[in-house]
């Protein structure tokens, strides 16, 4: 049998938050199974569980928000995309703010997070998230054109393609592929950080957003060139963060995928669009499981590498 993950000790993070600036600390503890990726604020004088759902999703301006009641949690996909990578199943995060810390604005602190607690088999079956048939979503036209879109696949699989007219990040690669069962999250995908322009900074901040944001936890650019001092940490960065992005994203769905992710110039708000239309389709997708995990697709059956 396939079994379903959780971790195998509790572990803790503390941080600032990229939009809201604010300090935050986080706790990542086992969970039973069955119980999924449950956010709780417990900074709230009546603590609120949030449990992680395509609906759960409220706002996907610059990052995806989940709420329930009055209670959000901003900027979820990050962990979430490390969740995926590793292929967890049952987890509560224990947050004293708002929104998740950044930390260096990518998944790789959250990844190293994980595998120091341990991950660890439960006796119960991973269910997965089968796709039957395609299904897309298309916003706008021409040169506005977005899409994104979910097939069948014997597997995971995401293939993005970024288009910004900006001359830095037109100089690196445009369209990455990322196969769950060829590659590995941690070495590929999980270092690329969030990224930014200097003429939207000011803009984002006096709308309260980006507060917490800086050099050291996100790639930012002029017109001309990168002002991160490291420079890039992958040649194709810009487009490998939209595929960490989309990896967390679609991991609101609260299962595991299996699907070909295919996406032109998409972001939280179409990929949330997309786990809906998917669920709205119910002869779109089956839920499946593996009693043999020799029967699972490679990338799920084997733990998750480390660093």
């Amino acid at each position: 049998m396939l079994q379903q993950r959780t971790l195998k000790t509790l572990t803790r993070a503390v941080g600032v938050g990229l939009h809201s600036g604010q300090r935050v600390e986080l706790t990542l503890r086992p969970a039973q199974p069955d119980t999924g990726i449950v956010f709780r604020r417990v900074d709230l004088p009546v603590p609120v569980d949030i449990p992680v759902s395509a609906e759960a999703v409220t706002d996907t301006r610059m990052a995806s928000t989940i709420s329930r009641g009055g209670a959000k949690v901003h900027t979820v996909e990050h962990l979430m995309s490390a969740c995926a990578g590793l292929g967890l199943d049952n987890l509560y995060v224990d947050i004293t703010a708002e929104e998740v810390p950044i930390l260096d604005g990518s998944s790789a602190s959250f990844v190293f997070l994980l595998q120091s607690a341990g991950i660890e088999l439960q006796r119960a079956p991973r269910r997965f998230i089968r796709l039957l048939r395609p299904v897309e979503v298309r916003e706008g036209e021409g040169e506005n054109l977005k899409w994104a879109r979910l097939a069948p696949y014997h597997g995971y699989k995401l293939a993005f393609e970024i288009d910004f007219d900006h001359r830095v990040v037109d100089s690196t690669g445009q369209r990455f592929e990322f196969d769950l069962g060829t590659g590995s999250y941690a070495r590929d995908i999980a270092r690329a950080r969030t990224f930014g322009f200097t003429k939207d900074l000011e803009m984002m901040r006096a709308s309260g957003l980006a507060l917490g944001g800086g050099l050291d936890n996100a790639v930012v650019m002029d017109d001309y060139r990168v002002l991160n001092a490291d420079g890039l940490r992958y040649d194709d960065e810009f487009v490998k963060h939209k595929i960490l992005d989309a990896m967390g994203d679609l991991y609101l769905v609260g299962k595991p995928l299996l699907a070909a992710y295919g996406a032109f110039r998409s972001g939280h708000a179409l990929n949330n669009r997309l786990l809906r239309a998917l669920l709205a389709q119910p002869d779109a997708y089956e839920l499946a499981s593996f009693d043999d995990e020799k029967q699972a697709p490679a990338g799920f059956a084997r733990p998750a590498r480390a660093w």
